[in-house]
């Protein structure tokens, strides 16, 4: 596995939420319908994408959740059910995959850190979408877990 550490700098988010069955699709969709036509996803090193699930699975419920967010510059209006949001950054192990993230890859990257010099850092792991736009067979994603 290649890993990277990435330091990512606070920033000023837009963030959408959906709990379904797959909540993934759904809160991309609220995500694409708004930032699309402001051309945010236009440009994704300047207007990164990040998600993670919220609330996790639980065993037993088929519902979970999954929320977007979009680095956004001020003076951007936040419409619909988006909510702004100050991520305060930190530390990242950081690896790329190919396809959608699944636990084997965060499992692969949870045992590298448990061998390196880092810790755990105890906040919510992202899932950077590289090129969220192509097929479902070549997608390419970032996965960040947090370190100290």
């Amino acid at each position: 596995m290649n890993v990277r550490i990435e330091e990512l700098s606070p920033m000023r988010v837009d963030g959408v939420c959906v709990v379904s069955i797959h909540p993934e699709i759904g809160a991309w969709g609220k995500m694409r319908g708004w930032a699309a036509p402001l051309d945010l996803l236009d440009d994704l090193g300047e207007h990164p994408v990040f998600g993670f699930n919220n609330p996790a699975p639980a065993s037993g419920q088929e519902a979970y959740g999954y929320e977007f967010w979009i680095r956004i510059e001020q003076g951007i209006e936040v419409q619909g059910d988006l909510k702004t949001k100050d991520f305060p950054g930190g530390m990242y192990a950081v690896t790329t995959i190919r396809g959608f993230p699944n636990p084997l890859a965060w499992k692969q990257l949870w045992d590298w850190v448990q061998s390196s010099r880092y810790n755990w850092r105890k906040t919510h792991e992202l899932e950077r979408p590289l090129n969220p736009e192509a097929p479902e067979g070549e997608t390419v994603f970032d996965l960040y877990l947090p370190i100290e």
